[in-house]
């Protein structure tokens, strides 16, 4: 997250070049899939990141991904941060300010012109099969549909300044902080921490004040995190919101509680919205900026302008309001939406292939009789006790919502008798690590309130959730340790040693005896 990443980007856009912007949290067998898949010429990376107090070294990730891969790259281009240098491999490796320093003289090549629908980028997303598939983005109607979503839903235009607290690793990043501001004349803003811890929870509310951002872009967990460490926002009663006027969440489900505590302290609208990295841009949302400030607990609200949904059975018929199914987009998709996956035409095929006339997003939702959309979570997070279909979705409201819970996650965990039973997931709020009553308050209030055949088996207090660096709670995972099944440690995880701690609860609390959570492999 340095200013050169999105020079590079813009660098490879400006004559044409295809870029791929690997996630630096990736481990070097998963970072050499990419470069086996994309076959690059040119590797650029930086010496090390920075991530709250601890300095994360690149250079030896990308050398060991090199050794792994089967493609050979011409040259690595390296950015030396004063934090932590690397060593340079001779003749193969460049110092990027070296090289900025001998060519400086060149005359600067002009902007090559392209199709519309020539290749921007490539950005990997995790396929059902866990093997990365690499999602095309086409120059013209990516364009058209930033610049489109900048205005009608941000409110973004010429001398605004608009922050996305994402990664330029992950689509929102490639989106909304290199791409559409820029586009659009905005001044962008690029940001290399934490909400929490750098130095405290009042980094993201210094960070909008100081630089007069108009609109905020962020994750829910990055809400919960600072919620969690100043549940009464003392920071930021005395720092305050600037010039915001909006702030938008998305990269996962926002929960109502979460997003009616921010409003209560901030004082704005805190607009969900839901987009995919194939769709590369919001495909649900309330279009703020024309004036539609309609919002629902638990609704990402509405299909954006060039987005059909539907809502259908396994069978593909059809279903009535508010019952929940396969959220599906009727094609042909809008501009700025995926048109291939690189060398995977196979893969991309089947995207479509389920539900013919239909792109299958692979979550589960619903429409309600106003027209909200509910985006549920995965498909697979619909579980089914005893015949009856249930959103854990749902469940995780009810849980976040008791006095004392700071995140939640409920997972379907087999039996025998119902064929699955939610198990819920907590992280405690400070002040409330002690508390046992937190379990049991849960539970009856996922019975009340959803009726005894929800038959929440227990409700886990644990230190952390498992989560991606960029945030997402690994709810895959938690469902494989419940379920005792063997599970790899993602590449993407945020801390390493969180299964492990989670899997001893489980042991305690559950009685699971799972030797597979012993291996140091798995």
């Amino acid at each position: 997250m340095i200013p050169e990443t999105v020079f590079a980007m813009l660098a490879c856009a400006r004559p044409g070049v295809i870029h791929s912007v690997v996630f630096g949290g990736f481990a070097p067998p998963e970072l050499a899939k990419r470069i086996d898949d994309a076959t690059p010429k040119l590797v650029l990376t930086a010496s090390c990141g920075i991530e709250g107090s601890r300095t994360i070294a690149c250079k030896p990730l990308v050398d060991e991904a090199l050794v792994l891969a089967a493609h050979s790259v011409e040259h690595v281009v390296l950015v030396q941060r004063e934090q932590l240098t690397a060593d340079l491999m001779p003749v193969r490796d460049i110092d990027w300010h070296d090289l900025r320093r001998r060519t400086a003289d060149m005359p600067v090549p002009p902007c090559v012109p392209l199709a519309s629908g020539d290749p921007l980028y490539i950005l990997y997303t995790w396929g059902t099969t866990g093997t990365p598939k690499g999602v095309v983005r086409d120059n013209g109607g990516h364009a058209v549909a930033l610049s489109w979503s900048m205005a009608n839903i941000y409110g973004i235009g010429a001398r605004d300044t608009f922050w996305a607290a994402s990664d330029v690793g992950w689509v929102v990043g490639h989106s909304y902080i290199v791409y559409a501001p820029l586009l659009v004349g905005a001044t962008t803003v690029l940001f290399e921490g934490k909400p929490v811890g750098t130095p405290d929870p009042g980094t993201f509310w210094r960070t909008i004040a100081r630089h007069n951002v108009k609109s905020f872009f962020t994750a829910p967990t990055a809400i919960r995190a600072i919620r969690k460490e100043d549940p009464d926002a003392r920071y930021l009663k005395e720092i305050g919101v600037g010039a915001c006027r909006a702030v938008f969440l998305a990269g996962e489900r926002a929960d109502p509680e979460t997003i009616a505590w921010l409003e209560r302290k901030s004082g704005l609208p805190v607009i969900d919205h839901w987009c995919q990295t194939e769709l590369g841009w919001p495909a649900i949302a309330s279009c703020f900026a024309m004036g539609d400030l309609r919002r629902k607990p638990g609704s990402a609200g509405f299909p954006v302008p060039g987005y059909q949904f539907a809502i259908l059975d396994d069978e593909g018929f059809a279903l009535p309001d508010k019952a929940s199914g396969n959220v599906v987009i009727k094609t042909p998709l809008p501009p700025g939406t995926f048109r291939s996956l690189w060398n995977n035409n196979a893969t991309f095929v089947r995207n479509f292939e389920t539900f013919p006339g239909y792109y299958e997003t692979g979550d589960a939702g619903f429409r309600d009789s106003e027209g909200f959309m509910h985006i549920m979570g995965r498909t697979d997070d619909i579980i089914n006790i005893a015949g009856h279909r249930l959103s854990t979705g749902q469940m995780e409201e009810i849980v976040s919502r008791q006095p004392g819970v700071a995140e939640c996650a409920v997972v379907g965990a087999d039996d025998n008798l119902k064929g699955m039973v939610p198990i819920a997931f907590v992280t405690p709020q400070i002040g409330y690590a002690a508390d046992k009553s937190i379990a049991e308050r849960a539970v009856l209030a996922v019975r009340s309130e959803l009726g005894a055949i929800a038959a929440m088996k227990a409700v886990l207090v644990v230190e952390q959730l498992p989560k991606t660096r960029s945030g997402k709670i690994l709810r895959s995972l938690l469902r494989k340790i419940v379920n005792r099944e063997p599970f790899d440690i993602p590449a993407t995880i945020d801390d390493p040693e969180t299964p492990a701690k989670i899997a001893a609860v489980c042991r305690e609390e559950l009685g699971l005896d799972d030797p597979h959570l012993q291996n140091p492999g798995k």
